[in-house]
């Protein structure tokens, strides 16, 4: 029962719709609801009117939702203290909400237990309303399981995965024949990527294996390193993400056969933002990922060693530490998939990101941008990269076309995917991993998808 109570959908109008006609009900019964008369106290006080009442409340909910607006504005527009530029949607729910905290505020200033109730009751369903409505602008969590789980996946063992041969190349489809005892899904299960060299402190990992990986005798498969964005955990490109899902579909239709996914932890905790670079300040993320779990994919997974076969991926953060990999490591990745890329590195304001990041070094910070990386090592061969971002993302359509363009021109095979009608969310990575996905999977040595996922 309570299993069934935490997969119970939050996204559906089932949900949404009455939970909004209550916040809506009880915030409009809070506004005028009992208003009181005026009477005469002792010592020659009187009770405001009921028309004066109101008018405070009114005046409440408009400065609440003006505040609400201006903090949109402040944090996100001029701060940038989220990454994204807010839709009117969010920007709405925040300021219902603001609009609600205040006039709570108001009715327990002007007393009467019954009414404060009311009050309080209301800024609940607004809380909740609110919540469940930018849920669904940004596209994150679909039931409540994964709004309140953060580690969602058992620690699991690896079976009868090995280390590769160095020449091992990845299977070949045609001569593939699927056991009859192979699972019909793919596994997804945490574990723990040691930072042996970089001493950098990761969360678990998690990492999702194919049917065909399942097997008693598993083949040599490509791997896709999959990033999350920040603020974020490496379950996020698997729940939110849908990534599993997937990769699911493609098995099904080529035998089992998918790439194994690493999702490693570049962060180090939710809302810790180290870049994907070595800094003093705020640890070896970049020789985590590049060192620690490279190593620990070619030492536990039967995956190929050629950069034909490994591919990575991210959303926002995680995108554009995909692109300083990629551009800077093409002896790893021959494969990208940069999902809401921004130009270069970034933790705050520039001068910030180049004091925490590259401990004062302006040139450090610009040797840093995938762009100088492109410059470096140009040409690419035989290197592909698929970018994504949502049609309503002003900010990522224009970073994702100038880092298209020098791709290009360092000699990169790219694609684009634009997502119809979403913005910097988890529904544009959806749209954009079951319509790119394809083609980097081809690029890795699998059998050609033929359309959408």
């Amino acid at each position: 029962m309570f299993t069934e109570l935490l997969r119970t959908p939050i996204v559906t109008p089932g949900v949404l719709v009455p939970v909004d006609v209550v916040a809506g009900l009880l915030t409009l019964w809070a506004l005028v609801g009992p208003l009181g008369r005026r009477t005469a106290r002792s010592g020659g006080r009187t009770i405001v009117s009921g028309r004066g009442r109101l008018a405070v409340r009114s005046g409440a909910l408009l400065v609440g939702a003006g505040a609400g607006l201006l903090a949109v504005w402040w944090f996100g527009d001029v701060q940038d203290d989220f990454g994204v530029a807010f839709t009117p949607v969010t920007r709405m729910w925040v300021a219902f909400l603001g609009a609600t905290v205040a006039l709570c505020i108001a009715v327990l200033v002007q007393g009467g237990w019954g009414r404060r109730g009311v009050a309080i009751a209301a800024l609940a369903g607004v809380a909740l309303a609110s919540g469940l409505g930018i849920n669904v602008d940004f596209g994150a969590y679909r039931t409540i399981e994964q709004a309140i789980t953060t580690d969602p996946y058992p620690m699991g063992s690896l079976g009868h995965q090995r280390a590769a041969p160095a020449d091992a190349q990845v299977v070949d489809a045609a001569t593939w024949t699927a056991p009859a005892s192979m699972p019909d899904h793919g596994r997804t299960i945490s574990v723990q990527i040691p930072g042996t060299v970089s001493h950098f402190h990761a969360r678990h990992a998690v990492v999702w294996l194919p049917p065909a990986a399942l097997t008693a005798h598993p083949p040599t498969l490509p791997v896709l390193v999959a990033l999350s964005g920040q603020p974020g955990q490496p379950s996020d490109m698997f729940q939110a993400g849908e990534l599993g899902e997937d990769l699911d579909t493609y098995a099904r239709a080529h035998h089992g056969l998918a790439p194994i996914v690493v999702s490693p932890d570049q962060l180090g905790a939710p809302n810790r933002n180290p870049m994907c670079v070595d800094s003093r300040r705020l640890g070896r993320s970049a020789t985590y990922v590049m060192t620690d779990t490279v190593d620990w994919i070619r030492q536990h997974l039967d995956v190929a060693a050629a950069p034909s076969a490994w591919g990575i991926t991210g959303f926002s953060e995680g995108a554009t530490c995909a692109m300083q990999f990629s551009t800077a490591h093409p002896e790893v990745f021959g494969s990208a998939l940069a999902i809401s890329s921004e130009l270069t590195v970034k933790n705050g304001s520039e001068a910030h990101t180049v004091k925490v990041g590259f401990d004062g070094s302006r040139s450090a910070y610009q040797a840093a941008a995938p762009v100088a990386a492109m410059r470096r090592h140009a040409p690419y061969r035989q290197h592909l990269t698929v970018f994504g971002f949502g049609q309503d993302d002003a900010p990522y359509r224009a970073s994702t076309t100038t880092l298209r363009t020098a791709a290009e021109h360092a000699g990169m095979q790219t694609s684009l995917v634009v997502s119809p009608g979403s913005a910097h969310d988890w529904n544009t990575v959806r749209y954009v991993l079951t319509h790119g996905l394809p083609e980097v999977l081809t690029h890795l040595g699998l059998p050609a998808q033929g359309g959408a996922l």
